[in-house]
């Protein structure tokens, strides 16, 4: 039996930064451990794909071996426009299921929370999983390496942590903010959701 003993150095698969008008961030639900081979086949069909990954330490009985993992196992995210044969394209692709959200159509993802995880993970910031928030006060690094991240500002044991959650898959990623600058976010289309720091 294997286990994961550290995180180390995130990547990614791929992000292109080529903006398709009207296309939004949607999850895409994929079968288990069929994320990677997902991701590479949308991508070799121009679909504009982001797969977040880390490198894992796994400690086998004889030796350690370092393992890039999903962050969010069993998730993709896709940029398309979700009323055009793109959707289709994405969905007959290998290891899809379908995409995250209430029908007859998914929920879109906010540009900045994709980009927040990216810029994270290019960083080599080290992350964890949290329990997926819906409340708290948003915040901004206003300096640093993460400089622009937005998410939740949360208080743990005496320290400031940022949650950055991604609402239609419910799964939120967690850093420490002990190093950075923050200011408030004032964002109207949210403000009824959050109830202040914590």
């Amino acid at each position: 039996m294997n286990t994961t003993t550290q995180i180390t150095v995130p990547g990614s698969l791929p992000i292109t930064a080529i903006d398709t008008s009207g296309a939004h961030w949607y999850a895409v639900r994929t079968r288990s451990r069929h994320e990677k081979l997902a991701a590479r086949e949308l991508d070799a069909q121009g679909i504009n794909v982001f797969l977040p990954l880390i490198n894992s330490v796994r400690q086998w009985s004889d030796r350690r071996t370092k393992v890039e993992l999903p962050l969010f196992p069993g998730y993709a995210f896709v940029r398309v426009s979700y009323l055009t044969p793109e959707r289709v394209r994405v969905l007959r692709a290998t290891g899809v299921v379908n995409f995250v959200g209430q029908n007859p159509a998914a929920t879109w993802i906010p540009d900045e929370q994709i980009e927040s995880i990216r810029t994270i993970l290019l960083r080599g910031v080290q992350v964890k999983d949290h329990p997926f928030l819906n409340v708290g006060q948003r915040v901004r690094v206003k300096s640093g390496s993460l400089s622009g991240v937005e998410g939740i500002l949360v208080g743990v044991k005496g320290s400031h942590t940022l949650v950055i959650s991604v609402q239609p898959i419910q799964r939120s990623l967690c850093i420490s903010l002990d190093d950075y600058e923050v200011e408030k976010v004032e964002d109207q289309s949210t403000a009824a959701d959050h109830t202040g720091v914590r």
